[in-house]
């Protein structure tokens, strides 16, 4: 995935170091830098360049408007509504896709703020692609094989790791039923049938790119994604799936970023308070269950320490945690990135003559 642009990284840098300018040999002083204000300042202005590079990128590939898969998320959200603020709700196309796991307030959100907004949308289910490759059948027998007694007519599912937190580096995933909403059982995944789960479960998001593309090419329009750089550092997302885009505008703005921009922008409440998640369990999966293993605010805090270089002590003070747990987690995302390199390298290409 190509990011055009860093403008978050460069303020949010450059804030750091007026701060420890010292100009006479004396010590960096970190002392009073608060990383969620950091995060949080010139959400104004990070709105106005981010609707500025949207426009610049739209007249670099010369299209007429913006194509956006609408998923009731936050993130959507706030590309559909600066898409809209810059080129107006008559260049801008939404497209809800759903499949039959989705959770029914993604449908519901997402033509919510289409409507809000006054920007044309058109709803297209992917169940039917996802069903002629087998997906769902073949994501039942293993779960069936790992999970004795579940009955898909009775438990919904998920999949999720344990919380780092309390559990440190233990990395195993496993598959937990839920009846009733009530957790009824939890069994570990063996190492092949989680990354047979995790290719099938990707082929939802890769069906719901082809379908954008199809649009976007019909109506000459780019098509926008809506990946954050949360998602972006830890490889939280599917290689020509949501990673297969136009443009990325949010791509250089932490989750944290995204929320603040989307109070910022009006956003519908419900669609701010709605717990992210890649919403492709049958059970609403949060990113905080599965990916991040952590609070969202936590991480992004543990990314921003990590990014700007910041001594372990400031991070301690922002994060509330100890020492040990700060390394390990660092240990953790340095592991996550160099697993999910190839997600975010670009193909290889072998140039004659050299």
């Amino acid at each position: 995935m190509q990011i055009t642009g860093s403008n978050v990284a460069k303020t949010t840098e450059s804030h750091i170091e007026k701060l420890s300018k010292n100009g006479a040999g004396r010590s960096i002083d970190y002392s009073n830098v608060q990383i969620t204000n950091e995060l949080n300042r010139d959400t104004d202005k990070l709105a106005q360049d981010l609707r500025g590079f949207i426009r610049d990128q739209v007249t670099i590939f010369k299209k007429k408007g913006v194509v956006l898969g609408v998923s009731g998320g936050v993130d959507s959200a706030v590309a559909l509504t600066l898409c809209v603020q810059e080129f107006g709700k008559e260049n801008v196309y939404g497209i809800l896709l759903p499949e039959k796991e989705s959770a029914p307030s993604s449908r519901t959100l997402g033509a919510e703020i289409c409507e809000s907004l006054g920007v044309s949308y058109e709803e297209v289910p992917i169940s039917p692609i996802i069903e002629a490759l087998g997906i769902y059948g073949k994501k039942e027998q293993i779960i069936k094989r790992t999970c004795p007694e579940y009955d898909p007519e009775v438990h919904k599912t998920s999949l999720v790791l344990p919380d780092f937190l309390n559990q440190g580096l233990l990395n195993v995933p496993y598959i937990r039923l839920i009846k009733d909403g009530e957790t009824v059982a939890r069994y570990r995944l063996k190492a092949n049938d989680y990354l047979e789960l995790i290719g099938l479960q990707n082929v939802k998001q890769r069906s719901r790119m082809i379908v954008q593309y199809m649009y976007a090419e019909k109506m000459n329009y780019v098509v926008c994604g809506t990946t954050n750089k949360t998602e972006l550092v830890l490889g939280q997302f599917v290689k020509y799936g949501d990673g297969g885009v136009d443009i990325e505008p949010l791509a250089d703005c932490y989750k944290t970023q995204i929320y603040a921009l989307a109070k910022h922008l009006k956003v519908n409440e419900a669609i701010i308070k709605r717990p992210p998640s890649a919403d492709t369990w049958s059970h609403y999966t949060t990113d905080e269950e599965f990916y991040w293993r952590m609070p969202m605010h936590i991480m992004d805090q543990l990314l921003y320490a990590q990014e700007h270089k910041l001594p372990i002590e400031i991070t301690e003070k922002n994060t509330g945690l100890p020492r040990d747990t700060i390394e390990k987690a660092w240990r953790h995302i340095d592991r996550v990135r160099d697993t999910t390199e190839y997600v975010r390298a670009t193909p290889p290409v072998y140039y004659l003559g050299k």
